[in-house]
């Protein structure tokens, strides 16, 4: 890990106003900074005493820019916000992960509640549909709990519906689990999960490009897709109609390079609709956790140590095992059985599915018939 030097923090902290109130600045967006930073290395060059001198008035002009309001209180609230409760932090800074700083339009600025280094370690995103069904939800929880469980962080949008399942079950599993915002981080939205996402900055973290004050806008959650799928190796689709705003994450996927996973589901399903046609296209159709592992592994996206190793001679998972028949049990009722924590057996159980012994049905697992 590269870390600033102390020279290069101080410089950095006195540059980072002038990157916040050009991230307030009307009609500045990533597009706009990235052209102004290919041309002035510095950004307080541009502003005199705080205000901005008359070659970037020009340059403003130049590129459409015509009324150049400069919130600096807002700034100052920034900051303020900054000392008491997170990180703020440019594509400057040596902590912002570089699997997002490579794609196109990357947020010049993200605010950061919660554990930064998270937003390093490798990721695979999970969307779906706001009004998910009891399975659909349940789907996400396995495959988020199963896929913590590997060392992999959760990524995905506090949503309802697919989104909270996801957080929820890596939460459940005891990993980490990332939620991006489609608003500031002073205003969480949905509100109802005001609780969720404390416990997320706990146990992950809350990730916005918005500066304060800024509501949650239909125009906003676009934008807060790109950061999904441009934090993450791979992007996993539970449930979505055609129109859904998770195949607009998907899109972004297949621009940055990303893997696409889809869940099957019923040909008679609405909410199965969007995933059939991503896999129609070429995204890999996911069965298990197991199919998401292999691909990424194949493509060298993450280390094969994070795949566990597979043996038949663990006397707890042959315990777990021994409550498992060919009728469904949920894994709420293998905890209870094997008194191990939800954790532990989405663990065992992925270790098992991958290696055939058991299989994943609605509303649980059942055994495979092995012969032996």
């Amino acid at each position: 890990m590269k870390w600033m030097s102390l020279s290069e923090l101080n410089t950095y902290q006195q540059e980072l106003p002038y990157w916040l109130v050009l991230n307030r600045m009307l009609g500045f967006g990533p597009r706009r900074f990235a052209q102004l930073c290919q041309e002035e290395k510095v950004l307080s060059n541009c502003f005199s005493q705080g205000s901005p001198t008359q070659s970037f008035r020009h340059w403003c002009e130049a590129h459409g820019i015509h009324k150049l309001i400069l919130d600096w209180q807002g700034v100052n609230q920034d900051l303020a916000w900054q000392s008491q409760h997170a990180r703020i932090m440019t594509w400057e800074h040596s902590e912002y992960p570089a699997q997002l700083k490579n794609i196109h339009a990357c947020p010049p600025v993200l605010f950061v509640k919660g554990n930064v280094e998270a937003l390093k370690a490798p990721q695979v995103a999970m969307v779906g549909s706001r009004h998910a069904s009891p399975q659909g939800k349940e789907n996400a929880k396995h495959f988020a709990s199963a896929l913590v469980a590997q060392g992999l962080v959760v990524t995905s949008g506090l949503a309802l519906g697919i989104d909270a399942a996801s957080h929820e079950g890596a939460l459940l599993g005891g990993g980490q689990t990332i939620a991006v915002l489609g608003n500031s981080l002073d205003r969480i939205y949905p509100r109802s999960h005001h609780a969720l996402a404390e416990r997320i900055q706990m146990q992950g973290a809350l990730v916005s490009e918005f500066p304060l004050g800024t509501a949650p806008k239909p125009a906003h959650f676009p934008r807060r897709n790109r950061i999904i799928s441009g934090l993450s190796l791979g992007v996993l689709v539970i449930e979505s109609t055609i129109k859904s705003g998770s195949l607009i994450t998907a899109n972004y996927a297949l621009e940055q390079g990303r893997e696409i996973f889809a869940l099957p589901g019923s040909i008679h399903s609405p909410m199965a609709k969007g995933c059939h046609h991503l896999i129609r296209q070429g995204a890999k159709c996911v069965e298990s956790v197991e199919h998401i592992l292999e691909e990424l592994v194949l493509q060298q996206r993450i280390s094969a140590k994070n795949v566990s190793k597979l043996t038949d001679n663990d006397e707890e998972q042959g315990g777990l095992l021994a409550h498992i028949f060919d009728e469904c049990i949920s894994i709420d009722d293998i905890v209870s059985k094997t008194g191990l924590t939800a954790q532990e057996v989405s663990s065992m159980l992925l270790e098992l599915e991958l290696r055939g012994k058991v299989r994943a049905v609605p509303g649980g697992y059942i055994r495979v018939a092995t012969g032996d």
